[in-house]
């Protein structure tokens, strides 16, 4: 038994932990102020948190024991091991990676789970990610979608859950996971339930859309993992329906996308509500200075653990098409397209637009094809029923605004197409992310318009860092460069570029 599974021997009992009271109620940690709203030295000064722990209970967040495997590595091994898997380290004290789930120290329980999983070994973001969380330092985690990085911070959250005394009645949770969208949040939560059900640790997953009845139940009841959308946990809050003075670990998962999506006010609001020295993992696909300067504020002496390159890319088991089309043009290929790929395999089509994607559907429906859509105006339960028949395959073609672009796992989606642009570089990569999982190979097309132009040479530089040769190159309006790529592996940029000229008519340039 591991050292901190403290559960009892009887199957039938729940955890039997140091002691049966914890610091909720009135004695907690519920000020609207504290030092975690500052900002804190992330290079590693003393923690300003010190001066805010008067009265709180202390709380065990280290358990990580290292594997005699693991120590025996040398230096030389580890980095071998972590340029192979393309793993980069920054911090203090940065524990080894490991290399098999046996050598975490995962309790027993947690090990069948995985075992059950059917997972072989731990991938990079887990095999460098477990350690550093275990041992309850703040993390910066920075891996693309598909990565396994939701159970890189929900194992250990469960670890860090059975240390901890059991709930008191009015308790809020020990555990908040904030995500960006409902659907991320969700399957955030059936993990969690998967993997904590051995434990016995309850989870809830808090979003907006829906009723609030069933929700509120579950907090009322008690729960140790709350999975939030910032919006409906703050409405919580402000309702006394739930408080976060148990919360001693804290994961902001998608940290890029809440911001993107103007969630900053709502996380500093939540954030100042947790006792300053809980532990916080901070994970995100891209690291742009937004991302970054939030990290500065809410972690302290943090790890920090990049998986390939922090400078945006597409996963490589993609092989990405782009079709040079005007406006106009964009239904005739897609039916063209469909035609040519259709063979019972899940398609994910992205619009930019709510109206578009209900547009798109209904004329695809009518044209006999078998679609369904899922955008913010669509009703949760609608949303959910898409998205279950997406699943099972009973309508294979989906779709899309962005709201399904990040978070999104659906097994075996086999194409993505960008029916239009997405609006940053950031999307498009979480787009056709959504195809490629979990070592399968993906394919994604992407129809690309004048309108687009200004996305030319970063979208090329994403191709050509996937592998993706660029072979052929013409100009487009205002001098963008774009470029055309053929080949086996290799990306397409077919037929011609409209562009607009200088009164306002299109034509097509040569060279393609």
């Amino acid at each position: 038994m591991s050292r901190y599974d403290s559960r009892s021997a009887d199957p039938t009992s729940y955890r039997d932990r140091r002691s049966d009271s914890g610091f909720g109620g009135a004695s907690g940690y519920g000020g609207a102020r504290s030092s975690s709203s500052r900002r804190v030295d992330y290079d590693g000064a003393e923690s300003p948190r010190k001066l805010d722990l008067d009265g709180l209970t202390p709380f065990e967040k280290n358990f990580y024991a290292e594997s005699p495997e693991v120590a025996a590595m040398s230096e030389r091994e580890v980095e071998e091991y972590r340029l192979r898997r393309e793993i980069t380290v920054e911090g203090r004290d940065v524990p080894k990676p490991v290399k098999a789930f046996g050598d975490v120290g995962f309790p027993e329980y947690v090990l069948q789970e995985i075992v059950k999983a059917g997972f072989s070994e731990p991938t990079a973001i887990q095999a460098q990610g477990w350690p550093m969380a275990l041992k309850g330092r703040d993390l910066i985690g920075i891996a693309e979608t598909g990565s396994g990085k939701t159970l890189a911070y929900l194992l250990p959250a469960i670890v860090h859950v059975n240390a901890q005394p059991i709930l008191a009645p009015g308790d809020g949770p020990i555990v908040l996971v904030l995500a960006p969208t409902r659907e991320l949040a969700v399957q955030i939560q059936q993990e969690a339930t998967k993997f904590g059900s051995s434990s016995k640790i309850k989870s809830t997953c808090i979003y907006g859309g829906v009723p609030k009845g069933p929700q509120v139940r579950d907090l009322q009841k008690g729960v140790e993992i709350v999975i939030a959308t910032p919006g409906r946990l703050i409405d919580m809050m402000e309702s006394h329906h739930t408080n976060l003075r148990r919360v001693t670990y804290l994961v902001l998962d998608e940290a890029d996308r809440m911001l993107d999506m103007g969630f900053e006010p709502q996380i500093q609001k939540i954030v100042s509500q947790i006792r300053p020295d809980r532990q916080t993992l901070y994970w995100s696909a891209t690291w742009p200075k937004e991302v970054e300067q939030l990290a500065r504020r809410f972690l302290y002496n943090p790890y920090k653990v990049v998986i390939g390159s922090p400078d945006l890319k597409a996963n490589h088991a993609i092989r990405q098409h782009v079709d040079i089309v005007s406006e106009n043009q964009k239904y005739n290929k897609l039916v063209k397209l469909l035609e040519d790929i259709m063979d019972g395999s899940r398609i994910l089509i992205f619009m930019d637009t709510k109206k578009g994607c209900d547009q798109i559907t209904r004329q695809l429906r009518m044209d006999g094809w078998p679609a369904l859509s899922i955008h913010g105006d669509k009703s949760q339960a609608e949303r959910d029923w898409v998205l279950s028949e997406f699943k099972a395959g009973k309508s294979p073609i989906m779709t899309a605004t962005d709201v399904a672009a990040r978070g999104l796992d659906v097994k075996d989606v086999k194409y993505v197409i960008n029916y239009d642009f997405p609006g940053s570089l950031e999307d498009y990569v979480h787009r056709i992310g959504r195809t490629g999982r979990a070592g399968a190979k993906g394919t994604a097309y992407t129809f690309f318009t004048a309108a687009n132009a200004r996305f030319a040479k970063e979208l090329i530089s994403i191709l050509e860092e996937a592998g993706q040769k660029v072979m052929a190159v013409s100009e487009i309006a205002g001098g963008v460069t774009v470029a055309v790529a053929l080949g086996a592996n290799e990306t397409e940029l077919t037929n011609k570029m409209p562009a607009n000229n200088s009164n306002g008519t299109t034509h097509s340039h040569d060279g393609f």
